[in-house]
């Protein structure tokens, strides 16, 4: 801070000095602003105030797991990696050297922005959901201590500067990428508390978060753009002032593709009054958004005091990161206008301890670790054996390791052979063999990979000679990624790709971009295949310049020749050598990415191939997946003596995973999400209820391949003397030993859940609540302590009574090494007086407070607030209140509901559970979805004490409550 005496004349403006409150320097700075700078402060490019100093400001820096889309930085494993640490202490490291490059970054390159849009804590409720890459797991708890870990890292500790402002993203209930701004997830209020609102809630409590991104979906029927929670949960979390930034392009799908308000000027007005801050929309160009809150100004949609909220919490954030501190930047702790924050040695050897901690060893029979005096030769075979890959949110690699190269390294080059596992393919047409001309064998560059703010606009090189025909073939590698897709590669090593013009030609080093242009399929037509482009659809023709896409009139058959299997090339090195590591998994741009969801958990069929050739021949296999999701691997597991998993772990990838196999690291990963034996384990996509769907861990009834939270070690583990005890009144304390009772030093993942046998209302079977990564030498004993707050132990949301409750009774608390993996229990008894039933005949019940449902989905009251109660696909839905309390009596019903067409009928029909009727209630056409209306009608059989509710909706109505009276 400054040595300025607070008596000291200064000449700068109050928003310029450092030792004025924070509020302070905003008010002033705001009441320098015009209305119309104000105005175009809202967009996410804010231009510079020129005539106040202040520069432009750009909200939203990807940094997932490292600086993204700005050119090269230190890359560190996928998100979902870095949750199979289960490591709080590594992520918040990891968090403070990605905001230190930010701020190295941005001293060589401005357009490097402070706001980083990271974590993602959107739960792995599915495996399908194509963007499971991004979040860290699929329990709530895990998520939001990762979160809170890598945002206090990017953030800093200093109690009023920041390095960054971390905003997480997705808010809410987002996991699915089909169809993602126009489809609806249906969240119950116990889902909603317990599972959606849990991951994000822990996060800002904890005190880093800056801000939320809202989500492209809708919940309940309303965009999370316009959603009430972000007023009635998030900013009730925390006395900081949160910024919402939109998502890119959201803001205008309230009227284009969701088609929720009629004119852009009432859906901006709608997003401001709901809590959105900052506009993404329309790229750089702020001109759209600045009119459109123009226009709801003068509509009297908002009024000056809405654009004044968002923009004050705008200018906090920018004044937390020292923004406007005076010349000099000597009041800013972060500062680093050298660069010298970017690759240090320290960094590396954080991403390397990064990749090694990812490691998750899922089944070994003692063939690990290898013994390099045992091990003559090692066959690394596979599509992934010699790849260093990216995601979208990845930065460009200073530095690679690929499994390949780490482990001949490791042994030496002469003692690994190398085999791909790609068909070699030649494809002849009518006219010959398609060829890649000799010019197209220039310096290897692919999708532009230059800093960008947007690489969606990154373009294919169109300078390389397109493909042709001729008499003399050219051998392609075809990798064939499951679904029919596959891509194509030159003996150059680059791959077939089509550039604006339209042309095939082998320019691309690897598949990427936000519309990947690298991806073919080969359709069968009569003898031969036609060659689908699946970035653009077209088919490929030949045309007299050489090998274009166009329309599938002018599709050219192809005839594929295969000139090696890659399972044979597999089995022969794998048949030659003392030990096969086999490396399969997926490319993160390929079947299952942003936009695109998995339709399967199976390995392509030709990756399948491979590890079953290559076990054929040499039982010593060892299979690594390498992928952004689960596998559903079941004959593999059964079949293969090691099998491994590990995330795309960044630049220290290859040499990570060397480091384990060779035993110099004993594996410590934990899966942070349940891996199924097959997707035919899995609800709807679109099913978010995870309680009557029976998902995730916590619900699951079956027995999955590998269980949340398992993980094997080279050592050994043992439990014991678990204790648990209240804490006071408001918490409870954990105790155990764990002891490394085997050959080797290692890390231990010491997992803590709770169950609740004989619960009221359905429970978890088990649910995380605490854990620890330990290391312990060998022989090694340490005692663990754990407090955990006692609501969010044991408690969960009463729907009866609309809050957060801990009943009275018994509870297990179990201590050990993953969900399934249980080696110690012990008991908690809770006394107190029995759970009230709902009293109905005071409160009524609100139609989405139900105990269970069929049939039905949650829909928007209103677009401003509230859930009501829609039959779905089919034209009747039932609901169940449980334990309702009619008093002496209850002697009529009211229905609050509302039906928009007139066609058909539409009631609400009441019985008790032994199929007493009570009343059938016909709701009149009202006018719009929208317009409620309340029916009243008597109860013939007035029921008297308490009783289970069944209510059956049919019709097109929307109900939003029942009241009752004596």
């Amino acid at each position: 801070m400054s040595g300025c005496e607070p008596g000291e004349p200064s000449a700068l403006p109050p928003f310029r000095d450092p030792r004025l409150p924070v509020g302070a320097r905003v008010d002033d700075l705001l009441s320098r602003l015009t209305p119309d700078e104000r105005i175009a402060m809202l967009h996410q490019y804010a231009p510079a105030v020129e005539r106040l100093g202040l520069a432009a400001f750009r909200t939203g820096q990807e940094a997932l797991h490292g600086v993204a889309w700005m050119g090269p930085a230190t890359v560190f494993p996928q998100a979902v990696g870095l949750g199979a640490t289960w490591s709080p202490d590594l992520v918040r490291r990891i968090g403070e050297a990605v905001g230190t490059e930010v701020r190295a970054m941005r001293a060589r390159d401005p357009r490097v922005g402070l706001n980083v849009w990271a974590p993602t804590v959107n739960l792995l409720r599915d495996p399908r959901w194509g963007r499971n890459e991004e979040g860290y797991a699929e329990d709530p708890y895990l998520t939001s201590a990762l979160a809170a870990a890598y945002t206090r890292g990017l953030r800093g500790d200093h109690p009023d500067r920041r390095r960054t402002a971390p905003v997480l993203k997705h808010w809410l209930a987002h996991n699915n990428e089909t169809a993602r701004d126009t489809t609806s997830s249906s969240v119950r209020p116990r889902v909603l508390h317990e599972y959606d609102l849990a991951a994000f809630r822990g996060a800002v409590r904890a005190g880093a978060v800056a801000g939320v991104m809202p989500a492209y979906n809708l919940v309940n029927g309303r965009p999370n753009h316009v959603s009430p929670y972000l007023r009635e949960h998030l900013r009730t979390w925390t006395g900081q002032e949160l910024v919402v930034c939109s998502d890119a392009g959201a803001p205008s799908n309230l009227v284009d593709s969701e088609h929720y308000f009629d004119t852009h000027e009432e859906g901006v007005a709608a997003a401001l009054l709901a809590g959105v801050d900052s506009f993404t929309d329309h790229d750089q160009d702020a001109s759209k958004t600045i009119g459109r809150v123009r226009g709801a100004l003068d509509r009297g949609l908002i009024d000056a005091s809405v654009i004044d909220t968002a923009v004050r919490r705008l200018l906090t954030m920018r004044c937390a990161l020292g923004e406007f501190d005076g010349p000099g930047g000597e009041d800013d702790p972060y500062a680093d206008p050298s660069g010298a924050g970017f690759d240090t040695p320290a960094h590396r050897a954080l991403a390397l301890e990064a990749a090694e901690q990812t490691i998750v060893l899922l089944k070994n029979d003692g063939l690990l670790p290898l013994s390099p005096s045992v091990t003559g030769t090692l066959a690394v075979v596979g599509p992934l054996a010699d790849e260093c890959k990216l995601d979208w949110y990845s930065g460009s690699l200073l530095r690679r390791s690929t499994p390949r190269e780490a482990l001949a390294a490791r042994l030496g080059a002469d003692r690994v052979v190398f085999v791909e596992g790609t068909d070699t393919v030649r494809l002849r047409t009518a006219g010959g063999w398609v060829r890649v001309p000799s010019g197209a064998a220039a310096e290897k560059r692919g999708p532009s990979r230059e800093p960008s703010l947007n690489p969606a606009h990154a373009t294919i090189r169109a300078d390389l000679p397109p493909l042709t025909i001729g008499d003399t073939p050219t051998d392609l590698a075809l990798a064939d990624w499951g679904g029919g897709v596959c891509t194509l590669r030159a003996p150059s090593g680059r791959y077939l790709t089509v550039a604006d013009d339209s042309f095939v030609r082998a320019a691309a080093e690897q598949p990427g971009g936000w519309v990947v242009q690298e991806t073919f399929a080969l359709e069968r037509h009569g003898d031969g295949h036609l060659l689908r482009h699946g970035g653009t659809g077209g088919y490929v023709c030949v045309a007299a310049e050489g090998l274009k896409v166009a329309d599938r009139s002018r599709a050219e058959v192809f005839h594929r020749h295969v000139v090696e299997r890659g399972e044979d090339a597999v089995a022969r090195a794998a048949a030659g050598a003392d030990a096969v590591v086999v490396v399969l998994g997926n490319d993160p741009h390929i079947n299952g990415r942003e936009t695109e969801d998995r339709t399967t958990l199976a390995l392509p069929a030709a990756q399948d191939r491979l590890w079953r050739a290559a076990h054929a021949a040499n039982p010593r296999t060892a299979l690594v997946l390498t992928s952004s999701y689960p596998y559903a691997v079941g004959d593999a597991t059964d079949a293969l003596p090691a099998l491994l998993w590990t995330a795309h772990g960044g630049q220290a990838a290859g040499t990570g995973l060397a480091r384990v196999l060779f035993g110099d690291v004993s594996p410590a990963g934990r899966l942070p999400q349940t891996w199924y034996a097959s997707e035919d384990e899995l609800p709807d996509l679109l099913d978010y209820d995870i309680i009557a769907s029976r998902a995730t861990y916590l619900y699951f009834d079956g027995a999955p391949l590998f269980p949340f939270g398992h993980g094997l070690s080279y050592t050994r583990f043992g439990y014991d003397g678990l204790s648990v005890r209240r804490a006071g009144e408001g918490a409870v304390a954990v105790e155990c030993t764990v002891t490394n009772s085997g050959p080797c030093d290692g890390d231990e993942v010491v997992q803590i859940y709770m169950s609740a046998p004989g619960a009221r209302v359905p429970r978890p079977h088990r649910r995380l609540i605490a854990h620890r990564r330990v290391g312990l030498r060998r022989g090694e004993m340490m005692r663990l302590f754990f407090t955990v707050p006692l609501d969010e132990a044991l408690g969960f949301w009463d729907v009866a009574h609309g809050r957060w409750t801990v009943d009275p009774g018994r509870y297990e608390i179990h201590a050990g090494a993953s969900s399934t993996d249980i080696r110690r229990t012990a008991a908690l008894t809770l006394d107190g007086p029995p759970p009230a039933p709902r009293p109905v005949l005071r409160r009524g019940l609100e139609a989405a407070d139900y105990d269970a449902a069929d049939g039905t989905v949650l829909v928007d009251r209103s677009k401003v607030r509230g859930d009501a109660v829609a039959c779905g696909d089919e034209a009747v839905g039932w609901l169940l209140f449980r334990a309702c309390d009619f008093g002496a009596g209850a002697a009529a019903v009211t229905v609050e509901a509302a039906r928009e067409g007139a066609a058909d009928g539409a009631t609400v029909e009441l019985h008790l559970a032994d199929g007493t009727p009570l009343a059938t209630v016909a709701v009149p056409p009202t006018g719009g979805r929208y317009a409620y209306t309340t029916v009243r009608a008597g109860l013939p059989t007035s029921p008297a004490g308490v009783h289970d509710l069944h209510v059956t909706l049919r019709g097109a109505l929307r109900l939003a409550r029942l009241g009752f009276s004596g």
